[in-house]
């Protein structure tokens, strides 16, 4: 047996040897890429080349490996390779192990900047003021629906979605006190509105307090007797608060969803996995939600989601986020919106990305 494992080991050495050559060599090549970039001031992330890519490695792929491991290597292979291109921050609703926290790791990997910042607004404003190069907001969640803070701040900024994850949310009940002892319960808004059912069958006379991050409720519940967090897993072991629950979550499939923010859009993958997001305002008048949805449905592009806020610039007056499938500069979508700024009074593009792959 000894033999037949050094000699299989034997071969694992000279494989991690050649693969160590073809990284470096690979990352050599990214250098090259970013001194053109910098050159010509173009995009350092390029969302849609990011897409080809792992469509391509996960095309070629064989097995053993699974395809989610596939991701997670060339995730971290690329990240590197951005580092070495130019060295990107990353603003997310901190502090650190909150939800926000992982999708922007699962985007961009371990090898560029974070920088946590203390609510979603804070976010726009680093990048909008280039302290970020891209920020990281959540936008809805499979159980809660919207995320008001964040639709709201798209109406004024001139920042563009560049790219989106969706993530399983794994809720998890962290505090150094026993269940009979939780007298107060910190999270989110949305994380506490998630675990509802739960909180109210295990810790009925537990009051249930909003803070700015799940990871902050967990800094609280680190040094307040008789407090409790509901946050990942992540921030009770990031903060030393054992873990007193798992699985809390209301639903099994909660997922949310995060959308990335930069100063510029990014272009069509060129193989239809685009979706496009805008801001659309209507007129006062019998009809005028179907009058504006007309021209996506003459031209058979696919509305994934349509939302109402208050535009909280008359009572009663609302706006109305559409995600549609496909990219701006697509000719079917150039022509749908120029009808619709005929009809309406506001037609905002607040981005086309490729589509998350569920």
């Amino acid at each position: 047996m000894k033999k037949k494992l050094a000699k299989i080991r034997a071969s694992i050495d000279a494989l991690d040897q050649k693969t160590v050559k073809l990284l470096n060599a690979r990352l050599k090549c990214a250098q090259q890429i970013g001194e053109i970039k910098r050159g010509a001031r173009g995009r350092i992330y390029v969302a849609e080349r990011e897409a080809d890519v792992l469509r391509r490695v996960q095309a070629a792929n064989q097995g053993p490996l699974k395809p989610a491991a596939v991701q997670a290597i060339y995730r971290e292979i690329m990240s590197a390779a951005l580092a070495l291109e130019k060295p990107l921050c990353i603003a997310y609703l901190g502090p650190e192990a909150t939800n926000t926290h992982l999708a922007a790791l699962r985007k961009f990997g371990s090898s560029v900047d974070y920088r946590p910042m203390p609510t979603i607004a804070d976010i726009f404003t680093a990048v909008e003021k280039g302290e970020a190069d891209y920020g990281v907001v959540p936008v809805e969640n499979s159980t809660e629906g919207t995320v008001r803070d964040s639709l709201d701040l798209f109406v004024e900024t001139p920042l563009k979605i560049v790219a989106e994850v969706h993530q399983e949310i794994e809720h998890t009940l962290l505090s150094r006190e026993s269940l009979a002892k939780i007298k107060k319960v910190y999270s989110k808004d949305q994380a506490l509105a998630q675990c509802r059912r739960w909180l109210q069958r295990h810790l009925p006379h537990a009051q249930l307090i909003d803070v700015e991050s799940t990871a902050r409720g967990v800094q609280i519940a680190a040094k307040e007797k008789g407090a409790a967090a509901v946050a990942p897993r992540l921030a009770g072991e990031r903060y030393g608060v054992p873990v007193a629950a798992t699985h809390i979550q209301d639903l099994k499939n909660n997922t949310s969803r995060f959308v990335f923010l930069g100063r510029e859009s990014s272009g069509a993958t060129g193989n239809g996995h685009d979706k496009t997001s805008l801001l659309v305002s209507l007129h006062h008048e019998p009809g005028a939600l179907l009058h504006a949805l007309q021209p996506f449905n003459r031209r058979k592009l696919n509305l994934t989601r349509i939302e109402s806020r208050p535009s909280r610039l008359r009572p009663w007056d609302y706006i109305f986020f559409l995600d549609v499938k496909g990219h701006y500069d697509d000719p079917a979508m150039q022509a749908a919106l120029k009808e619709l700024s005929r009809k309406c009074p506001l037609v905002k593009w607040l981005g086309s990305y490729p589509a998350a792959r569920k």
